[in-house]
């Protein structure tokens, strides 16, 4: 009888691991994007819009995923400050949410078995900028370098298309997981939108977490479906458990 898997993705007895279980085909290896980072959205050719994500999450979810087996493509934003040497079998660069968007798009046309979508997209682009004059009179700005010399500025922010509603679309057969980070609010409130999501996006899954939900991830799977996880080691293993 084979030996009982543990959170690490290590037997807890004898010598096998979930990678070794693959190789002997007791485990199907998964075909898994995974994106990490920031996207940002330019203001002109040197400024830009974005986040604060490091993209480490996701990043350690795709190493995770690989060693454990798994053909990992991981999709990480340009503008990610965690650089560790990645484990995946390829890794792409994206930069604005568009630029991400058509990336998943390609991807698609592929056989892919999940997608973890730990990207924080950008929830706005920018439309016309204007330069407001001292008498109040508008004019749009059109330049490669804004000058500071024009004075004030106003800035059109429209919102950004949502990739998680779209990724059924692009991927009918695959799991899909979602993120739902918080600032404000409390946990009961974070799951209900991390549900929220799982309905109108028909995703498989999405990991709760931010300083709203507090310590920990909640990786939920449906209405009143929440398992609290104590740490990024935990949500790996649980994440890895939707692949079997």
């Amino acid at each position: 009888m084979l030996p009982r898997i543990g959170p690490t993705g290590k037997a807890e007895r004898g010598e096998f691991s979930l990678l070794f279980l693959v190789q002997l085909g007791i485990l199907t290896a998964m075909n898994c994007v995974v994106t990490a980072g920031p996207t940002h959205e330019n203001l002109d050719e040197v400024r830009r819009l974005t986040n604060f994500s490091t993209g480490r999450l996701g990043s350690e979810l795709a190493d995770f995923l690989t060693t454990h087996g798994h053909q990992v493509t991981l999709l990480l934003g340009q503008q990610a400050t965690y650089r560790a040497p990645s484990k995946a079998h390829r890794v792409e660069m994206f930069s604005t949410t568009a630029d991400l968007r058509e990336r998943l798009q390609t991807l698609a046309r592929q056989p892919v078995d999940a997608v973890f979508h730990a990207a924080a997209v950008s929830d706005f682009t920018f439309g016309k900028i204007w330069v407001r004059s001292p008498d109040g009179q508008l004019t749009e700005a059109r330049s490669g370098k804004i000058s500071t010399r024009q004075g004030t500025l106003l800035a059109e922010l429209l919102p950004t298309p949502k990739l998680i509603a779209e990724l059924r679309g692009w991927y009918p057969q695959a799991r899909l997981v979602g993120w739902k980070y918080e600032v404000d609010g409390d946990r009961v409130s974070v799951l209900a939108l991390a549900e929220r999501q799982i309905t109108e996006c028909r995703t498989t899954a999405c990991v709760a977490n931010g300083r709203a939900y507090g310590p920990g991830f909640g990786l939920v799977k449906g209405v009143g479906m929440h398992l609290p996880l104590r740490d990024s080691a935990a949500l790996f293993a649980a994440l890895e458990e939707l692949l079997r």
